[in-house]
């Protein structure tokens, strides 16, 4: 039997795993240097609250992926529409999440995020309504209106940087007002000096024109219940699916499902370096359990950041690794807080099921507030309320945008902690008396990023491309910023170029190139 060695157990290393299965002789043997699997679409666990890490929408335009993720995790029953359209609803009853209601099921989750500004909360995407107009005054509103409709009447800017990308969708005081600041804290660095290709990959689809016709479109009745939404951006989807006990159960039963069918997953084994016979890989060498060891396989499929697997390959031309050596990485760092209460209230009207919540309603809060470093918040009660151990407490991450071995990256765990609290009490959310408990995750290499060397990544995707039996897949392993889906659509055209026997991998690579692919999220 030919096997297939796959460096790292994340959505595209579990997805290659469980295609090849399915639909080959091949065998996958997997190599995560982890002690999990799900990478960054795992669910962490501290003292029995969950916590997604960076959030993950069960949401796709590929029915394909849509298919695949339900064929996992099967949905719930079938509730009415009304119980599913408040997601908090189950905080609602005096005893909380049912314990005896079956796990591993998908839920359908309302979707809300919205923008911290001027202390105050907007829509996300921003909406021409009365709330909006009231929080930024009328000379804001007409500055607004004015530099989106020089945007539509003159010559639109040549795209060079993220920063005319977004100018010539939303207008300069648009931009100013509610994209440049979150944007900058992810990347650290000004909009100007981001390629375009950002903008392209995760933004391309949404406009002040689609926001205004969804608006509209909301407002009449529902043609479909369908939870597959293809015709909408995905910064406008209504509702998604949402795994009872976060991302990292849908991982954990793939994993399940890879090893019941005969693949092998090896945690807390990292990968060393390749050797090459022919012009293929032949073998890898990795460590586990303190010892250096050596296997052989037919392919070799690598979800690893491009930086380290160029430095793992042998002969590599200086001009390759001069670019991968120059590929630069966002990190993450994210504070789970167990809370008594927010300050921060959600409005409703009275009488309301939402008017009862003592907390506000989104999934996530972009803080575009520029006197903090604090990028983001997660309310995990509202993705699924079976991620709280106790509902009548608010579980809460403070997500900060950082680079591996910075000041905030190296700051002891109880500083940083101190640190996220004393901003979420600067910008009115929650008193620090309102905390109970408090834990802190790093992440590295969390956002492969549009500056560097990345103007130069196409020599590295010819280089490792002209390697018949290495595929790359997914966000690190492609060094492209995917969501969820697309780094499982990579896996899966990977799967099909080996059933196939082809040694085209343009397929892979186009994954959320394609209009069909592209998204709207941040």
């Amino acid at each position: 039997m030919k096997t297939a060695i796959i460096i790292g157990a994340g959505p595209a290393g579990l997805t290659a795993a469980l295609e090849l299965l399915k639909t080959t002789d091949v065998k996958p043997i997997l190599f995560e240097e982890n002690d999990f699997v799900g990478g960054i679409s795992r669910t962490a666990v501290y003292k029995g609250n969950r916590m997604d890490i960076g959030g993950h929408r069960f949401f796709s335009k590929s029915d394909v992926v849509m298919d695949w993720w339900t064929n996992i995790l099967h949905l719930q029953g079938a509730p009415s529409r009304d119980d599913l359209e408040i997601g908090r609803k189950t905080n609602l009853s005096a005893g909380g999440p049912d314990p005896e209601k079956e796990d591993r099921v998908m839920l359908v989750r309302s979707r809300l995020s919205r923008i911290l500004y001027l202390r105050k909360l907007f829509d996300y995407p921003v909406s021409l309504n009365g709330a909006t107009i009231k929080n930024l005054g009328l000379w804001r509103m007409f500055k607004i209106g004015m530099s989106y409709l020089k945007v539509c009447i003159l010559p639109k800017r040549k795209e060079v940087s993220l920063e005319d990308f977004m100018i010539n969708r939303f207008g300069v005081e648009l931009y100013r007002t509610f994209f440049r600041d979150y944007t900058e804290k992810v990347w650290g660095i000004p909009c100007n000096q981001i390629g375009a290709d950002w903008g392209a990959q995760r933004i391309k689809g949404l406009s002040i024109t689609k926001t205004v016709l969804h608006a509209v479109k909301s407002l009449l009745p529902k043609k479909s219940n369908s939870i597959r939404q293809k015709d909408t951006e995905t910064s406008l989807i209504g509702e998604f699916l949402y795994p009872k006990l976060g991302p990292g159960e849908l991982w954990e039963t793939v994993a399940d499902e890879v090893k019941k069918r005969g693949g092998e997953i090896h945690l807390n084994a990292k990968a060393l370096s390749f050797e090459k016979s022919n012009g293929k890989i032949s073998a890898l060498r990795y460590s586990e359990g303190g010892e250096e060891k050596r296997i052989e396989g037919d392919y070799f499929m690598s979800t690893m950041p491009v930086k380290d697997l160029v430095r793992a390959l042998p002969d590599v031309p200086a001009e390759i690794s001069r670019i991968a050596n120059g590929l630069v990485y966002r990190d993450f760092m994210t504070v789970g807080l167990l809370l008594d209460s927010l300050d921060i209230k959600n409005p409703a009207k009275p009488g309301t099921p939402e008017s009862k919540l003592k907390f506000v309603a989104d999934n996530w809060i972009y803080v575009q507030e520029n006197d903090v470093k604090l990028g983001r918040i997660q309310v995990f009660n509202n993705w699924s309320p079976y991620l709280v151990s106790d509902p009548s407490k608010v579980w809460i991450g403070l997500e900060y945008f950082v680079t591996e071995g910075d000041s905030m990256w190296n700051m002891p765990d109880k500083d940083f902690i101190d640190f996220a609290v004393a901003e979420l009490e600067k910008i009115h959310v929650a008193k620090k008396s309102a905390v109970k408990d408090a834990v802190l995750f790093r992440v590295p290499k969390t956002y492969p990023a549009y500056f560097g060397t990345y103007k130069e990544f196409g020599k590295i995707r010819d280089y490792v491309s002209s390697i018949d039996n290495l595929f790359l897949m997914g966000r690190n392993g492609m060094h492209k910023y995917n969501n969820m889906d697309h780094s499982m659509l990579t896996a899966i055209e990977s799967v099909k170029c080996i059933r196939e026997g082809s040694s085209d991998k343009s397929s892979v690579w186009n994954v959320n190139t394609e209009e069909e692919y592209h998204e709207g999220k941040k």
